[in-house]
């Protein structure tokens, strides 16, 4: 078992908590980590994009002028691919882009994530992360005094309305429950930061 401190929101230790080296300290998987990855961004894709063929189009039912003796070259359809409101060939089509992964990998994919946090030095444990005010400036300080400068995953148990509306105008925030918590998110981020009841509850669900 590995230990992390525990921080409050001045930047104090605390204590130390030890962490499930099933979860924080296994070797990771890379081929998995990164088709979790794609899985993920994936998701995010509405496949909507369509666009319309030749058949699709309105218009040119008629042949625009006869086979012959004009001096121009035949044309058949005022909806052919080369003629302006034509019809797109090999255009996109509405489609889906998501990709199967069993639960299996999804688990150690999270658990790889996570582990590189800890390798890296990039957990951040806190008692809490309670707000006086709903301020950004009141989160900007404290990512400050925790030495969380670049993209931030911020873990929490629960939300409240002061954390959600003191970090909604941060771009470089991430504000996670426990159980929303992603392997795309955790490898997205420069530091996690995560409370340690939040700590226990992904312990848990990831046992």
């Amino acid at each position: 078992m590995s230990k992390v401190s525990v921080l409050n929101t001045k930047g104090d230790k605390v204590k130390d908590v030890t962490l499930n080296t099933e979860i924080w300290a296994i070797e990771p998987n890379d081929a998995v980590l990164y088709d979790a990855i794609v899985l993920s961004q994936a998701s995010l894709r509405q496949g909507t994009a369509s666009t319309k063929t030749r058949s699709e189009v309105s218009g040119g039912g008629a042949k625009p002028w006869r086979q012959k003796g004009t001096g121009r070259a035949r044309q058949g359809s005022r909806r052919s691919p080369n003629w302006p409101g034509g019809g797109i060939v090999f255009g996109p089509h509405p489609r889906s882009y998501k990709v199967k992964m069993n639960k299996k990998e999804r688990r150690l994919a999270l658990k790889s994530a996570l582990s590189y946090k800890v390798l890296g030095s990039e957990l951040i444990v806190v008692d809490n992360f309670a707000l006086e005010s709903n301020k950004t400036k009141e989160v900007k300080n404290l990512l400050n005094t925790l030495g969380a400068t670049k993209k931030t995953l911020i873990v929490v148990d629960e939300l409240n309305d002061n954390l959600i509306l003191a970090t909604r105008n941060l771009n470089n925030v991430i504000l996670l429950e426990a159980n929303e918590i992603n392997t795309l998110d955790v490898v997205s981020a420069d530091k996690l930061i995560i409370t340690e009841t939040a700590l226990k509850n992904i312990e848990e669900a990831l046992k």
